[in-house]
């Protein structure tokens, strides 16, 4: 899968998605781009699925308009060391999400 880390997530967390294609935002240089534009941008370039801390997301946007999968990490804080402890279960739904795909 194509993941994109936003920019509110560590970008350490990018060792713990080797076996994926994953980015940051710096990455991309996609900095200071609202989340409209983003999930845009995501599509255009065959992103798979975005990878955040923000839990506003859902409000702001009409995901029924997007082909990308958003998985919101919900934690007391978005350090590596708390949200490196959801890896196993995102990863396990984006098992989930990609065989339902295929």
């Amino acid at each position: 899968m194509k993941l994109l880390l936003d920019e509110n997530m560590p970008k350490r967390l990018k060792q713990d998605f080797s076996e994926h294609e994953i980015y940051t935002i710096r990455d991309k240089g996609w900095n200071g781009i609202l989340n409209g534009k983003l999930l845009e941008l995501m599509i255009s370039e065959n992103f798979d699925a975005l990878l955040t801390f923000d839990k506003n997301l859902r409000y702001q946007q009409n995901f029924k308009k997007y082909s990308i999968t958003v998985f919101v990490c919900n934690a007391s804080d978005n350090s590596y060391q708390t949200l490196s402890k959801l890896v196993p279960a995102i990863k396990e739904m984006m098992k989930v999400k990609w065989q339902s795909v295929q």
